[in-house]
């Protein structure tokens, strides 16, 4: 049987910053007890969140993995305030019939007008040509010999070329229209998706082999998985143009970034524009700090100041729904239903 609703309790095991600041009030006017505390080990976490029936949090900086979720009590929903949820035990929580939560399109249009300004960025040499004018460089003068050589042969027409998408989810869908309107040709490789839905968005479906070989642009906007974690390798690097750009707005674990360093010193790639590394934040002294066809953007892909908003506000959403015996709208773990019901009654479908 579920407590009453005054006795709901929420909690969030990070400091309050921001969006998360108004939690308190919001938390308050619904009837549920709200606390925040940060939680440095697991063991802290347990202590913190063992009585609450609901957790939100920032799962790439607060994990909650087997050994928390064992240790919670009354625990139904832990709602994580990000697209991926990779840094939460899906089948740990399931088994437990813990409901999952995410936000999986916050900051799509963010993501992906970031993916399409790293691909100009690549293309047109704009942080090249930055540093250049910085260091007193100046494209038709003769301080500029440097940029006329060096830079300028670097560049090309966008017109024409492959874009290549390594998974066609929300933020590739919403990233289609952009580069199509710079006259791209797009093709990607997305084995969860059929030849139909390729062709209604407007997209060639390619083998990986395929996306490789042909892409002069790849950029990564797939679900970071066994399966894909390290898909981008020595072996895939090899089968990519010379003159092709990588680019990674979705979760570091896609490369394995010793073999992209070598394949960017080696040449083997022309560049890569990175918003996400792995680990992060990289370690100041990894290689590809020092290279200069490389181009790193602190995983800022995902913010403006309404996506911030949006993402902090959907699990207050979810955790409302959940008090009122409502399902979550965006539950990403739909077997643990049988389980969460045996154990808290029966639940509607969100209105």
């Amino acid at each position: 049987m579920s407590r009453d609703a005054a006795d709901f309790k929420v909690v969030l095991p990070l400091a309050m910053s921001g969006e998360s600041e108004k939690y308190p009030r919001k938390f308050n006017e619904m009837g549920a007890m709200f606390t925040a505390q940060p939680c440095v080990s697991e063991d802290e976490f347990i202590t913190f969140a063992r009585e609450a029936e609901a957790i939100i949090t920032v799962g790439s900086i607060r994990p909650v993995l087997r050994k928390v979720i064992t240790g919670l009590e009354c625990c139904r929903l832990v709602s994580n305030t990000q697209i991926g949820y990779d840094s939460i035990d899906i089948e740990a929580a399931t088994e437990r019939g813990i409901l999952v939560t995410n936000v999986p399109d916050y900051c799509t249009e963010e993501v992906s007008d970031h993916a399409m300004a790293l691909l100009l960025a690549c293309v047109r040499k704009v942080v090249s040509l930055n540093e250049a004018v910085r260091r007193g460089q100046w494209g038709l003068s003769a301080s500029g010999v440097d940029i006329q050589t060096g830079i300028w042969p670097k560049m090309s027409r966008l017109q024409g070329q492959t874009l290549g998408l390594l998974g066609l989810g929300k933020v590739s869908r919403a990233l289609v229209p952009k580069a199509k309107g710079f006259q791209l040709r797009v093709i990607t490789y997305d084995p969860y998706v059929s030849l139909r839905i390729a062709r209604q968005i407007g997209v060639e479906l390619v083998s990986w082999k395929q996306l490789l070989r042909e892409s002069d642009f790849l950029s990564v906007h797939a679900a970071l998985n066994p399966e894909t974690r390290c898909i981008l390798s020595t072996e895939a690097f090899r089968e990519m143009k010379p003159t092709a750009c990588l680019i990674n707005t979705a979760r570091g674990g896609f490369i394995d970034e010793a073999a992209l360093y070598q394949a960017l010193k080696n040449r083997e790639i022309a560049m890569a524009c990175l918003d996400v590394t792995d680990p992060e934040p990289p370690d100041p002294k990894s290689p590809l700090l020092a290279l200069d066809n490389v181009i790193i953007t602190a995983h800022s892909a995902f913010f403006s100041p309404t996506s911030e908003a949006e993402r902090w506000h959907r699990p207050v959403e979810e955790v409302a729904r959940v008090m009122q015996g409502e399902w979550p709208r965006a539950l990403v773990n739909s077997q643990a239903r049988e389980k969460y019901v045996a154990r808290w009654g029966e639940m509607k479908e969100p209105g």
